[in-house]
């Protein structure tokens, strides 16, 4: 299903002139999102960090380098993508997201979801896995695919974490060469359940 690209606008729109939380007053420029808006994969990071409030996209510092990278290894860019985070303003000094400031942005990010319609949501790091997967490590259930209604969401390291901790590097390398094949199942089963209800559809004909 294609969207309309006005629709994206007026929610990118409402998030630069957010006032919801604290953020609003200590950031430079909001960071909606980007990427495709008729996207299979919708990636969830955590917040901007000081070169994506600086330049109002998310992921172009030394994380969205190595994000690039992943992506490259699964032949995808992130034109193939929708990239966005659970919080769009930059907490001061790359601090941890504050649950009242996830809070506020979350109407922004179903309203996202809810038009972009992605098969499958990535969750880079601890904070956008928690609203899927709460209570749980990230270290036990990475590259996990779970199932919530007819969308896989699949958590992940935050690239981040690869960068501070090189030994996380072959793991989400490993992560992200899932995603393929969890498409593959997705479109499959979509393409069994149309044939089927064409199937019915003949049957109520004769």
């Amino acid at each position: 299903m294609r969207i309309d690209k006005k629709q994206l606008e007026i929610i990118e729109q409402q998030i630069q002139s957010c006032t919801l939380c604290v953020l609003a007053s200590t950031r430079k420029t909001a960071v909606p999102g980007f990427g495709n808006m008729n996207a299979d994969i919708m990636l969830i990071g955590e917040g901007p960090g000081y070169h994506e409030d600086e330049q109002g996209l998310p992921f172009v510092g030394r994380s969205g380098k190595l994000l690039d990278d992943l992506l490259y290894s699964i032949d995808l860019s992130r034109d193939d993508v929708y990239i966005t985070n659970v919080v769009k303003c930059r907490p001061p000094d790359n601090r941890d997201p504050k649950s009242d400031e996830i809070e506020s942005c979350r109407t922004y990010l179903d309203k996202q979801i809810n038009l972009i319609d992605p098969k499958v949501i990535v969750t880079l790091g601890r904070f956008s896995m928690a609203r899927w997967f709460p209570g749980v490590r990230i270290s036990d259930v990475h590259g996990e695919a779970k199932r919530f209604g007819s969308r896989i969401i699949v958590p992940m390291f935050h690239p981040a974490a690869a960068l501070y901790n090189p030994q996380n590097r072959p793991l989400l390398l490993k992560d992200f060469g899932r995603l393929p094949k969890y498409i593959d199942s997705l479109n499959l089963e979509q393409q069994g359940d149309q044939e089927s209800k064409s199937t019915v559809e003949q049957l109520n004909l004769l």
